[in-house]
């Protein structure tokens, strides 16, 4: 057999020009420029898909699939506009030859986080690769995450008399600064990284989100990246929000006097599964408990219920955190948890509405037995009966 011929040189600079020539040339992309285009072809692709009723109106499909207004998508494009340009596109072209617009890498993360379904399937939707979707998520996640902090902190001193202003006239608790509450986010985890600590009471592999909420289901503060097999109470005294809380670094705010005898200092409501504490108000838990007892738990069970419904909305508008995730990165998880309260805060804070038709139809932590805790501080005690007197005396 005849020894293989070695190409000369010059064949290989022939063909090395010839691939060079064949490359898609990519069309730059002006970073001052609005993508007005990429939703009459999304709409277009995606107008009348079988067996899913969509909006016939624009104004609302596009709130169906994006979960925000076009309004509120064009402001959130301006926070992630400059990160999104100027990292290196790393292959984000699609079949033209034009790099992705802004406009339209966000609609692509938008539209993975809203439906949660596979990258392939939101790939499809808007003529993209698998890979394209992944890369182009997480370059949002990482930008917005950066852009829209201010979208979620603590409020000011003006802000908080405000919401302690509403929840005294909605639900009739003085002094009353938020409510507080858990959700589980569910996932499976590769046989190497499961473990007890992630699997939680209901022998699911999940990851907690904390969050404490205003009258307008506003995220004030959340701490999420912590194991489900934790306790409501453990998750708590690990969060920031505690450490903050038991250094008067929030819920510091004026005292309301109740009568010539008691004040009621800040605090916020929690459920069964919180302890009782000066400044976190569980309800009454005996069994034999008294009119005015019962009146406040009614009370108190309408206020915490704002945490409960703000998970059901989060959960129902960013389904990615409702569908059971396959796998996720635990590093990264975290994040876009963070990314979805952002959103919710978001549209929230642009007035925009929250659909009601997309919330969770259940409890945002459908089968899972609610958690008991039976650890009572003194103060908080007192501050409980405080109120319970007060209640009782209001409503003659």
């Amino acid at each position: 057999m005849a020894p293989t011929k070695k190409k000369s040189k010059k064949t290989k600079k022939i063909r090395k020009k010839s691939k060079k020539n064949n490359r898609v040339s990519v069309v730059p992309l002006d970073p001052e420029a609005i993508d007005c285009e990429w939703w009459d072809t999304f709409w277009f692709r995606n107008s009348s898909p079988s067996g899913v009723s969509i909006p016939s109106d624009e104004d609302d499909a596009f709130k169906y699939f994006f979960r925000v207004s076009k309004t509120t998508f064009s402001y959130i494009c301006s926070l992630v506009r400059e990160d999104l340009i100027s990292r290196p596109p790393s292959g984000l072209i699609n079949i033209e030859g034009r790099l992705l617009s802004v406009e339209k890498q966000v609609a692509i993360a938008l539209r993975r986080l809203a439906s949660g379904e596979s990258q392939v399937s939101v790939g499809a939707a808007f003529g993209v690769g698998q890979s394209t979707v992944s890369q182009v998520t997480w370059r949002f996640i990482e930008a917005l995450e950066e852009r829209a902090k201010h979208h979620l902190r603590w409020p000011d001193s003006d802000r908080t008399e405000e919401i302690k202003s509403k929840f005294e006239e909605m639900y009739g608790l003085p002094n009353c600064c938020g409510a507080i509450d858990s959700t589980h986010i569910i996932m499976t985890l590769p046989a190497v990284q499961a473990s007890d600590d992630w699997c939680d009471p209901e022998k699911n592999y999940s990851m907690f989100l904390q969050g404490v909420f205003d009258h307008e289901m506003r995220f004030l503060n959340m701490v999420t990246g912590w194991p489900g097999g934790m306790s409501f109470t453990r998750l708590l005294k690990f969060s920031g929000f505690f450490k903050l809380c038991e250094t008067g670094q929030v819920l510091n705010g004026n005292g309301k006097t109740l009568s010539e005898t008691a004040e009621v200092r800040e605090y916020v409501v929690g459920g069964f599964g919180y302890p009782l504490l000066p400044w976190l108000i569980t309800p009454h838990d005996s069994e034999n408990l008294s009119d005015s007892m019962l009146k406040f738990n009614e009370r108190h069970e309408k206020a915490r219920e704002i945490g409960s419904r703000a998970f059901g909305q989060l959960k129902g508008s960013w389904r990615i955190l409702s569908k059971v995730m396959w796998r996720p990165d635990r590093r990264k998880l975290p994040s876009i948890i963070l990314v979805c309260c952002l959103l919710h805060n978001i549209v929230i804070d642009c007035g925009d509405y929250l659909r009601e038709d997309v919330a969770l139809s259940g409890h945002h932590d459908e089968g899972y037995a609610e958690q008991w805790c039976n650890q009572i501080d003194p103060m908080g005690r007192a501050t409980r009966e405080n109120l319970t007197e007060y209640l009782q005396l209001c409503q003659g």
